[in-house]
């Protein structure tokens, strides 16, 4: 029989958010169908007291309808988080200082506490980092801050791709060409924002017919979508205008699935989006991975059900 759960969302404001397309809108949505108590905090609402975490939270109702999706928060209490079930942390990248700070804090929690995604592995598993575990399934990469070497690649793979370590959405990344003579500034503004080295890689041109967005659960390929670039534009992400196209998973798709599935679970990285471009993985996304109102809308495959079906038994299991 099904217990109901108490249920900490660790995210950034809903109203901040396009609830029509959130992931997070969506796993919370079906934990409410379920009965379970859904609360929402804010990383900025997190507190270490006398070693013990707490967080200043909300309970959260939410709606929807064919017409539109909306929410209502509750009075903000500070309450200790071992008294939750679940503890989803869902607070969009970048991996900045905030986040690390936050997965320190969750992982203070007893484990009677279930923080989804682990933020020990969290932590030790930035998408663009941690996709280098599997390098034999990558396209060829450099992670430098020597503009020489950056030259010596564009020298080698013509066509390249500069990406922010430490990014996401598709921000700060840029396709430069053979010849494209804006590669010194590109790396002066890179190197003057920042202290951190560069991610640069072959340009894909598989690309063009898709970058392959891939959810799994606990280490199983569950859905998938494939974003097209829109026109006139190298990245494919869905925030920079992506259009969200049905798809399969190809044979090398399911090999790539199979092949980090074991390091997945190991981790406790219970809810991960990679991405695919032709046969190559570029990204391992372990922090807020999207998708899953696309593939439904698309597949009818409710991953958000998989999700707490999953989750509940994990619990059930823990307790019995």
């Amino acid at each position: 029989m099904r217990r109901n759960l108490n249920i900490a969302f660790l995210m950034d404001p809903l109203e901040s958010l396009n609830l029509d397309g959130d992931t997070t809108f969506a796993l919370a949505l079906e934990a409410q169908r379920r009965k379970h108590k859904i609360n929402f905090f804010r990383p900025e609402d997190l507190m270490l007291k006398f070693n013990d975490v707490f967080a200043n939270i909300c309970e959260l109702e939410l709606y929807s309808s064919n017409s539109t999706d909306d929410f209502k928060y509750h009075n903000k209490v500070t309450k200790p988080l071992k008294d939750y079930d679940v503890v989803m942390m869902r607070q969009d990248p970048p991996f900045d200082m905030s986040y690390i700070t936050a997965t320190h804090i969750l992982e203070k929690l007893p484990t009677s506490t279930l923080v989804v995604n682990n933020p020990f592995e969290v932590r030790n598993s930035p998408e663009k980092m941690f996709v280098t575990n599997f390098s034999h399934l990558m396209p060829k990469t450099i992670i430098t801050r020597s503009t020489k070497d950056i030259k010596d690649f564009r020298e080698e793979f013509n066509d390249i791709i500069i990406k922010p370590l430490y990014g996401n959405g598709g921000q700060g990344v840029f396709h430069v060409q053979p010849g494209d003579e804006n590669l010194n500034s590109i790396l002066e503004m890179f190197f003057s924002q920042n202290r951190e080295p560069l991610m640069v890689q072959e340009y894909l041109k598989d690309v063009r017919d898709g970058d392959k967005r891939i959810i799994l659960l606990n280490g199983e390929a569950v859905g998938a979508i494939n974003r097209i670039p829109k026109s006139g534009e190298s990245r494919s992400n869905m925030h920079v205008g992506g259009k969200p196209n049905k798809t399969e998973l190809t044979d090398r798709d399911k090999f790539i699935c199979n092949e980090i599935s074991d390091s997945l679970k190991i981790k406790g990285l219970y809810f991960v989006g990679i991405d695919i471009i032709g046969n190559y993985i570029t990204e391992i996304n372990v922090t807020s991975p999207t998708g899953i109102r696309e593939i439904r809308n698309l597949d009818s495959i409710a991953i958000e059900e998989m999700f707490w079906d999953f989750i509940e038994k994990k619990l059930t299991n823990n307790t019995s």
